[in-house]
This record gives C-alpha cells, sequence and structure tokens, in this order.
C-alpha cells in the first residue's frame, strides 16, 4: 500500500556531528531507511565525527543543499547539490561539510534498521585499527 510520510512525520535523531530525521524505517513495513540529515558548518573547538561503515548495506547520499566532501577509502568526493554519491557495503565513509552553510543530505539504505548495520568510530586511526 502507498503511503505518505510527511517531514513532520519523521523522528529525529541524536546523532553525533549532525541533525538528522529518519523519514522512514522498516516500522513502516518496507526494508530500507530513509534520512534527511543536516551537517553544520564546522565551529572551531568542536568535535567532528569520525568514520562509519555499514557492515552489510550500501548507502546512497543525494545532496540536497551546501558543499561537502565524502571521505571513503576508495578517495574524497566532493559534493554539491544534485551529486549522488553511493558507498559500498562495509566500506568506511564519513561525509564532512565544507561550505559556508548547512550542508543537507538523503540518505537511503536498502534495509529497514541501518543503526544495527552500522559502527562508528572515533578516527580513521581507530576503523583501520579494527579491521
Amino acid at each position: 500500500m502507498t503511503r505518505l510520510v510527511r517531514a513532520s512525520d519523521g523522528r529525529r535523531l541524536g546523532l553525533p556531528g549532525r541533525s538528522a530525521r529518519e523519514i522512514a524505517d522498516g516500522g513502516l513495513g518496507d526494508a530500507m531507511t530513509v534520512r534527511h540529515v543536516e551537517i553544520a558548518m564546522s565551529q572551531p573547538g568542536s568535535v567532528q565525527r569520525g568514520p562509519h561503515v555499514h557492515s552489510d548495506v550500501a548507502e546512497c547520499i543525494y545532496v540536497l543543499k551546501g558543499a561537502g566532501v565524502t571521505e571513503t577509502e576508495s578517495g574524497n568526493f566532493a559534493l554539491q547539490p544534485g551529486d549522488c554519491v553511493i558507498v559500498p557495503a562495509g566500506e568506511l565513509h564519513v561525509t564532512r561539510n565544507t561550505g559556508a552553510g548547512s550542508l543537507e543530505l538523503l540518505c537511503f539504505f536498502p534495509v529497514g534498521d541501518i543503526a544495527m548495520q552500522t559502527r562508528e568510530f572515533a578516527s580513521w586511526d581507530e576503523a583501520r585499527a579494527a579491521r
């Protein structure tokens, strides 16, 4: 059955280094997660998010607004509105804001509960040591 999910229906998530709202997840009965993510400009002294990995699930990141970079084991990818980055399952990555305003993204995962597939690291060194 087709459903309409309004932005205001999304669940706010307390995630490190960004503001996020989960628009769709397995609670709707589908095997997908969609998140609207906002990454603010980095402020002096602020702690930036380290890399993370989704063990068995790819991630599709679509840029709505702003400028940024997705850092991966495959290289760094500069982002602008309309760009889409596909990060394969098991690849370390992190997206950072490089612009003068907020960076807004839609993140798609082909699984109903992405949290169970995600492991966060404080730094690239920690992430590589854990592999």
